[in-house]
């Protein structure tokens, strides 16, 4: 009697969130063809970035759009898919003070101490993008305070910034008076002492967003170069398999996929053109921010998985 034996399948070591759209692949409800992912059992897929760039350690990873035009900058064999993981989400709440010490406002930013996570930090880039080109604020004449190194070895902090203590907490020193104001993404309290510097912030986001006809978005998935020249079809599976599950959590619960800016707005917008807008005002700010040495166009991100998608 003669076997048959079928070829083991390929296996992803992946990074990926605990997202509406990602739910379907992550519970295992929907499962891939031709691989299997390894999803890392971190929590809070940004701890992971650093190994993301740094090691190489993935062959399918999330990873923040700032961290990847940088690595991109710097020749990390990494390519991008047009496939957005974790909510696109307005920032101009971000920015909040300790209404118990004073009211902070935009015109009085010039000097204040400021704290950031990371120079880098995807969300610190759309807000300081908004400040520059909104609001008027002259960047270098604030004095920013981080609390980590970028995700990048290669990209430092710049002079000038300074460097909180090791093992402090921005609200904490927020709270304390130690700084003046504080970029906090999407792990801002909910405590009333913050209060956003940005005035009507959310109404301020709205109109800016009508304005430029789009959403922030933060996290897109970063793809080995190999395996993109090596196993196309494998990408090309990738990149269905998030699509599907992001019409099952759409079908699960359709109000959570569209957000009323005008008409609806996708959160999570997959392919080169529904994330065009977004990624040309991002790119723009990384640029003007002094975080990469010049403004890619949109097309060139994608120059390695546009032809295997079709987009």
């Amino acid at each position: 009697m003669s076997f048959h034996l079928k070829p083991e399948k390929l296996k992803l070591k992946t990074l990926l969130g605990d997202y509406p759209n990602t739910m379907a692949l992550k519970n295992g409800v929907l499962r891939p063809k031709l691989f299997d992912f390894e999803f890392d059992p971190v929590k809070t897929p940004n701890r992971a970035f650093k190994r993301v760039v740094r090691e190489l350690e993935f062959d399918v990873a999330e990873l923040a759009l700032v961290t990847y035009l940088q690595a991109k900058a710097y020749g990390k064999p990494l390519a991008l898919l047009p496939a957005v993981v974790g909510e696109g989400r307005f920032q101009h709440h971000c920015l909040v003070y300790n209404a118990e010490r004073g009211k902070v406002t935009v015109a009085q930013l010039n000097g204040k101490r400021v704290g950031i996570r990371a120079h880098a930090q995807t969300t610190v880039t759309w807000v300081r993008g908004v400040l520059a080109n909104d609001y008027g604020v002259d960047l270098p004449k604030v004095q920013w305070v981080t609390f980590e190194h970028g995700h990048l070895a290669e990209f430092p902090d710049p002079k000038g910034f300074e460097r909180a203590p090791e093992g402090s907490k921005m609200v904490d020193m927020l709270l304390s008076g130690e700084l003046d104001a504080a970029i906090i993404g999407s792990d801002l309290p909910d405590d009333p002492r913050l209060q956003p510097v940005l005035p009507d912030p959310h109404d301020a986001a709205q109109a800016w967003s009508r304005r430029l006809q789009m959403l922030p978005i933060n996290h897109m998935m970063a793809i080995d170069m190999d395996l993109c020249k090596d196993r196309p079809d494998v990408i090309q599976e990738v990149y269905q398999v998030l699509a599907q599950s992001k019409a099952m959590a759409k079908d699960e619960n359709p109000r959570r996929s569209v957000h009323a800016v005008k008409g609806e707005m996708d959160l999570t917008p997959f392919g080169i053109e529904p994330n065009r807008k977004a990624l040309e005002v991002l790119i723009r700010y990384t640029y003007q921010q002094g975080l990469i040495p010049r403004p890619y166009s949109v097309d060139e991100l994608f120059d390695e998985t546009r032809d295997l998608l079709g987009k």
